[in-house]
């Protein structure tokens, strides 16, 4: 039996366990790594659905949406599987509830958010399936979070013949308890059932004064495929869709002691509508200090941007002397610096030296660029990749941040997948990594842009800075992979690359 205090993969020191699911227990725990709380699953001897859940698991953190409770860690390999999430802090939709019902556009901004955030994750094939208020957090950061998608399902062994309807229904009930306090199947939550009508739930309308038909209108569709003209509302998508209108105002819960004031403007649409999080107070202007100018020996005021500029000029002036001088000597030294025709030594026209490419390669242009994450999300940062490829070393691509150098055991690795258009022979790539520690990467060509026919022809084992990965024999593709097998063992753990040169041969 595992004990408060245990640690797993040296690393996650389990603090006090939470709540238990017949047999699988959750955590409240410490990453002792990177000094943060985190939520730990472990699961007794004889958990009937383990792998599943850590599938579960490793699916939804491929799930690129912020609003969905991220999962940092899953592994079952060894004695003790378990899965490390985010711990999220704030109020559930239950505890926003326990004071009575939400205003009508505070609901359903709440619930649009969670609407888009299952509609991503739909998108990868993740349902939830168990949606309660318990699952529909407002943290003190100032954002929605959906906990338990994919995961919960898992752990209660849930299915459901239609889970994106499922799933819709499930947002409406959300919406239905938001509006009135109520729950419209029966007591959810600490929440009450809803009042009846002639056997059946009630219409939000009916239950409470006050509530916009459209919003009426939407429940119905949702929860009871009562709809009149319209069709039921039969996914996440389509909920989201017709709440995308509504303004995004949700609630404000009370802030724990000593919880950091939340941000402004952390909702993924607040600003459309207006203020999500009230405004942090405008810092004081700092007071500018006065200095007297420094006057030159003529008296004229001189700043110190101008002063900074001589100086400058002065050290460029020496170093061009320093350089010219060199040169001078260097070539008398050399033999009185050559014939005038520019024939070395030997007669040859090459200094003993230089030395000489044994060919010229091209430049190979990417056409196209996107991230490459076969079995993942599909999404590591693609609006930042063009940074690897704009000659500008201050601006740069990275991967999304892991749990640990070997990707939180979620996936074997990430890269850039670049598209040259048409068929090349590749040689070498040049890469400037940044000041991120050594990771291990390798390239693959292939003629597809699908890992079975992408192949390693070459391969760099703790690069950091600017590497050059030159390939032990050229390969011809059309596709180019520059691929991590292995982040950063330190920080934040993610793979960062600021430029990208592929050099060979059209």
């Amino acid at each position: 039996m595992i004990e408060p205090g245990a640690r797993l993969a040296g690393r996650y020191r389990l603090e006090e366990p939470v709540s238990d699911t017949g047999g699988a227990t959750f955590w409240k725990a410490t990453d002792e790594t990177l000094a943060r709380p985190v939520a730990v699953w472990t699961f007794a001897d004889g958990f009937p659905r383990t792998t599943e859940v850590v599938h579960a698991s490793r699916a939804t953190s491929r799930v690129s949406d912020s609003r969905v409770t991220q999962v940092f860690d899953a592994d079952d390999s060894g004695p003790t599987p378990y899965v490390v999430e985010e711990w999220v802090v704030g109020q559930s939709l239950a505890e926003l509830l326990a004071k009575g019902p939400l205003e009508p556009e505070r609901a359903a901004g709440l619930v649009a958010e969670a609407a888009e955030a299952l509609s991503a994750a739909n998108a990868t094939g993740l349902f939830h399936l168990y949606l309660t208020p318990n699952k529909l957090m407002w943290s003190v950061g100032g954002a929605v979070k959906v906990t338990g998608v994919g995961v919960d399902a898992a752990l209660r062994g849930v299915s459901a013949p239609d889970p994106a309807a499922a799933d819709a229904q499930g947002l409406g009930k959300l919406l239905y308890a938001a509006l009135t306090g109520h729950w419209p199947d029966s007591e959810q939550s600490g929440l009450p059932a809803a009042p009846t009508d002639s056997g059946r739930p009630c219409r939000p309308s009916q239950v409470r004064s006050g509530i916009p038909p459209k919003l009426d209108e939407i429940v119905n569709r949702a929860v009871f495929r009562d709809t009149g003209n319209q069709a039921p509302l039969a996914s996440s998508r389509e909920v989201a869709e017709a709440l995308a209108d509504v303004p995004r105002m949700v609630p404000l819960p009370a802030t724990p002691a000593n919880a950091p004031p939340p941000e402004h403007g952390t909702s993924r649409r607040s600003g459309e509508f207006g203020i999500v999080t009230p405004p942090r107070p405008p810092s004081p202007p700092r007071p500018q200090e006065s200095h007297p100018p420094k006057k030159s020996e003529k008296g004229a005021a001189r700043s110190p941007g101008l002063r900074q500029a001589l100086i400058g000029a002065a050290a460029l002036v020496l170093f061009v002397g320093v350089v010219a001088g060199a040169w001078v000597v260097g070539s008398n030294i050399g033999g009185g610096g050559g014939d005038s025709d520019g024939t070395g030594a030997d007669g040859t026209g090459n200094q003993e030296a230089a030395v000489e490419p044994d060919e010229d390669l091209d430049t190979l242009e990417p056409q196209n660029t996107e991230s490459f994450d076969p079995g993942g999300s599909g999404e590591e940062h693609n609006d930042r990749i063009p940074n690897a490829f704009d000659g500008d070393a201050s601006t740069h691509w990275n991967t999304q941040r892991y749990n640990s150098a070997e990707f939180g055991n979620l996936k074997e690795g990430v890269g850039i997948l670049v598209d040259l258009g048409e068929p090349a022979e590749l040689h070498e790539v040049d890469l400037n990594l940044g000041n991120a520690g050594p990771a291990n990467l390798e390239i693959l060509v292939g003629d597809e842009p699908e890992p079975g026919a992408l192949a390693t022809s070459g391969e760099a084992e703790q690069a950091s800075g600017e590497t050059n990965v030159k390939l032990a024999d050229p390969v011809e593709g059309q596709y180019v992979v520059i691929w991590f097998t292995q982040l950063p063992d330190e920080g934040e753990h993610r793979g960062t690359i600021h430029e990208v040169e592929l050099r060979g041969k059209m």
